[in-house]
């Protein structure tokens, strides 16, 4: 039989130093190696792959603390260096069941159930020993620690205790030894086992388990067999039953004592029975009585307290109907002057919460129909009436006369030498005074503010009209700006030469745009609030515009009655009188934009994306006319710059079609200085400039190639030049306008074409027998092979011989020829170069291809090769 791990000193010596690593220094009383598992034992009574066992060890130790012994059970695993340390300890006073598992065959697997773990969900591990007397051994350790020390020990499940007592004297010597106390002498009984591990104190004393013993041979003794114990217990049953009825017999005069007691206490008991009647009754009556006084009490509380409350409620609805006579005094006959305001405003707050706190839905039900609450309900309404038709007739003079008082004073407005920017902030400070009187207004008839809005609207609308209208004019005559003569495409090159400008036309429309269009939100936002319309006023602006724009209008927090949202039928409403506040004005912009057309058409370019930039800006729905304007202005500025670009094309198209061109017809070199000149008029988005040279650019191209066609001999060399001049002209902007890099490598392939062309038509005029000769021989190697070609009519070697000797002689004479030809009606004399050198390559790539037919027909025929050809041409 194999050593047990429990026998295994150094196994001991290693958990007690594994556990004073960690600081404790517990006995360690037993440690046995054994097996962790989860419960996974399967069907054949092994372990399933999931829940493998993990190698660990229990050592079970007690701790000395005070006159107390504690005890514990640690589990101890191996580290990577094979050293114990301490990974759980358990308190043994926590242990409340010890369970062998049944799922186990060979009985050596058990659990230990603490009452203190956290988690009770999670099954707790399973400990597995290498046979049972191992398994035992561990066991009786831990109860008799539990027994020893806490006096009871835990339920076990699945094994006898007894079998584990008589296994346990089986497997341990016996030694008694003497303990005195107080009480003198006891035996102890302690159980050695061979291994020299100690247990004390037994489930059962030695001298019970003798008692037992003795006992049980008694029994043993005695029944010889079953019929023999039967009669014996028999008669020992008469005997006991014979005894009892002696003794009863015996008990008799104490027997009539008692049921003397008996009758005397039932006796008693019947006179107090009556005695609990008559009170019984007494007391129902004075409880009916308690019940009485405690009843009219009840009601005469219930009356007190009713009346308190009533004079309390009456106490509050006259609060309500009583109108304080100072407000009274404000909303009959008081000013409206700036200094009363504030005792308006008051009067009106209470006005308004009143006449709230007699609406049926604030008033209790059993109020609304009292003559009292009818009459003052009647009265506070009209009371509201005479006021807010003072106060908007009041509002409705006031507006006008506000405006008359700007309108009058000329300083508010632009003379001449000197432009003014319209300043509303004293008159929006005026306007403020009665910002909360407007919402009252609003608050008490919602109808009242139709006339207010198209009062102050019309008065409003006089004043900046007036202002853009003298703006606009002073913008006009102080504007240093010359008529510009802008390079269209008629009269001779060179002419039509852009007029010094001191200041673009465009700089006035910028001030305009610049002053006006923020005045215009401003004054679009400031209507939405002061005049309680139930939108958002919040404006956006461009944070490039170059502009000092007025102070933002947000009327104070504390003035709102009720929140604004972005109502639909509120913003249809607001959109009209904005159209009437501002309608007027876009007649001042629409001068000015036609005004600077005049003077130079390339104006419009930076009027476009000036205004485009504000439009960007404006994303409020407060400054929706304000928008509409400036669609309104970009539309108008595309229609006169395309107009002008329409006049362009026109001058293009009419160019004189009849005549031959000789040289760069006039429109190429003039587009080229356009074209510079629409780039420094460019301030924001190019769609517009692009558009434009999309169109002329066009229309340049056709007319060109319809001039071209007039002399069909000269077109190659009409092409060539003018789409030649049109990339000298525009290298520098094609190098940083996309739009225009499309059109320059368009006319660079256009070039090339005309280019080739040219030079074809030269080579074969001057080569053309030996050209014809060889396109001969691609015809004929269609149909037969190369060796059939020399016997055919014409293709003999004696034609060949005679071809190339007519050809080639004098060749110098009729390369000289070939330059002079391109040389002839080149009015370019800088592209001559380059065009000869395009015309020597693409000669010798022909001739190269010629000598390549000649080898596999004629072979033997000795023919200047390409090398002496490049040769000659390099030479001359």
């Amino acid at each position: 039989m194999a050593r047990s791990s429990a026998d295994d000193m150094e196994l001991k010596r290693g958990c007690e130093a594994g556990i004073l690593a960690k600081g404790d220094r517990d006995k360690v009383v037993m440690a046995m190696r054994v097996a962790k598992g989860r419960g996974g034992w399967g069907k054949a009574g092994k372990l399933t792959s999931r829940h493998m066992a993990k190698p660990r060890v229990l050592a079970i130790t007690t701790k000395q603390k005070g006159q107390k012994t504690k005890g514990f059970m640690r589990v101890l695993k191996y580290s990577n260096g094979g050293v114990l340390e301490p990974a759980k300890v358990y308190k043994i006073k926590h242990l409340h069941k010890i369970e062998v598992v049944q799922n186990d065959p060979s009985g050596c697997t058990f659990l230990l159930g603490f009452d203190n773990l956290r988690s009770q969900s999670v099954a707790p591990p399973q400990w597995t020993m290498r046979n049972k007397e191992d398994r035992n051994r561990l066991l009786m350790c831990i109860l008799n620690i539990c027994k020893e020390h806490l006096g009871s020990i835990p339920k076990v499940v699945g094994m006898d205790v007894v079998e584990m007592a008589i296994w346990a004297k089986e497997n341990t010597t016996t030694k008694v030894t003497q303990v005195t106390n107080k009480d003198g002498p006891v035996e102890s009984v302690v159980l050695e086992a061979e291994s020299n591990v100690t247990v004390e104190k037994d489930l059962v004393s030695q001298a019970e388990e003798e008692d037992i013993e003795a006992l049980l041979n008694n029994y043993v003794m005695a029944i010889g067999e079953a019929e023999a114990f039967s009669e014996r217990m028999k008669r020992e049953l008469v005997a006991l039953e014979s005894a009892n009825v002696y003794a009863l017999m015996e008990t008799e005069s104490v027997v009539e004592e008692v049921l003397q007691g008996l009758e005397i206490a039932s006796i008693c008991v019947e006179d107090m029975d009556e005695w609990l009647g008559i009170f019984n009754i007494k007391l129902r009556h004075m409880r009916e009585d308690i019940q009485s006084i405690e009843w009219r009490n009840n009601r005469l509380e219930l009356q007190s307290d009713s009346n308190v409350a009533l004079i309390d409620e009456l106490d509050k609805l006259l609060e309500l109907l009583q109108i304080p006579p100072e407000y009274e005094a404000s909303l009959t006959g008081g000013s409206f002057d700036e200094g009363n305001m504030i005792k308006n405003i008051e009067a009106c707050d209470w006005l308004t919460i009143a006449i709230k706190n007699l609406e049926a839905s604030n008033l209790d039900p059993i109020y609304v129909k009292l003559r009292a609450v009818r009459e003052k309900r009647a009265e506070f309404v009209l009371l509201k009436c005479t006021f807010v038709r003072r106060a908007s007739e009041f509002l409705r003079n006031y507006f006008p006369g506000l405006i008359d008082s700007m309108l009058n004073d000329k300083a508010n407005f632009s003379q001449r030498g000197h432009l003014q920017r319209p300043d509303h902030a004293d008159m929006r400070n005026k306007c403020r005074t009665y910002a909360r009187l407007l919402q009252h207004i609003k608050s008490l008839d919602k109808s009242c503010m139709i006339p207010l809005r198209k009062a102050y609207c019309h008065s409003l609308n006089l004043l900046i009209r007036r202002e853009s209208r003298e703006f606009s004019n002073e913008l006009r005559n102080s504007s240093k700006a010359s008529k510009s003569s802008t390079p269209l495409f008629e009269g001779p090159a060179g002419a039509n030469q852009p007029a010094s400008i001191t200041d673009s036309p465009a700089d006035a429309y910028s001030k305009m745009i610049t002053v006006f269009i923020p005045l215009l939100v401003d004054e679009s936002s400031f209507l939405a609030h002061f005049m309680c319309f139930e939108v958002s006023t919040v404006s956006q602006s461009d944070a490039n515009v170059e502009a000092t724009t007025t102070s933002s209008v947000t009327l104070e927090a504390s003035s709102s009655i009720g929140k604004t949202s972005n109502n639909p039928a509120e913003l249809g409403v607001l959109n009209e009188c904005l159209q009437e506040l501002l309608d007027g004005i876009q007649e001042d912009f629409y001068a000015l934009v036609d005004w600077a057309f005049k003077l130079d058409p390339l104006s419009c370019i930076s009027m476009h994306g000036i205004t485009d930039r504000y439009l960007s800006g404006q994303k409020a729905e407060v400054s929706g006319y304000v928008q509409l304007l400036l669609d309104d202005l970009e539309t108008r500025i595309t229609i006169l710059f395309s107009r002008f670009v329409d006049d362009a094309c026109y001058q293009i198209e009419k160019y004189e079609r009849n005549v031959r061109q000789i040289g760069v017809v006039p429109y190429i070199p003039r587009f080229s200085q356009l074209a510079a000149r629409m780039e420094q008029y460019i301030n924001g988005s190019r769609d517009l400039v692009d558009q434009a040279y999309t169109k002329i650019v066009t229309i340049m191209f056709v007319i060109l190639e319809k001039i071209a066609q007039v002399e069909p001999k000269y077109v190659d060399i009409v092409l060539l030049e003018n789409y030649a001049a049109f990339q000298h002209s525009l290298y520098d902007l094609a190098n940083v306008v996309p739009t225009l890099a499309k059109y320059y490598h368009q006319a660079s392939e256009a070039y090339e074409q005309a280019c080739s062309r040219h030079i074809n038509l030269v080579i074969y005029i001057h080569f053309e027998k030996l050209f014809q000769f060889a396109r001969r021989i691609e015809e004929l190697m269609y149909n037969m092979s190369p060796e059939e070609i020399p016997f055919q009519v014409g293709m003999s070697k004696v034609d060949f011989r005679k071809m190339l000797k007519s050809s080639l002689a004098g060749l110098d004479k009729t390369i000289n020829a070939m330059y002079r030809k391109l040389q002839k009606n080149m009015t370019a004399e800088e592209l001559l170069p380059s065009l000869w050198e395009k015309c020597k390559k693409e000669f010798l790539d022909k001739y190269a291809t010629f000598l390549k037919l000649i080898s596999k027909i004629y072979p033997d025929e000795k023919v200047t090769s390409v090398n002496e050809m490049r040769d000659i041409l390099a030479s001359l």
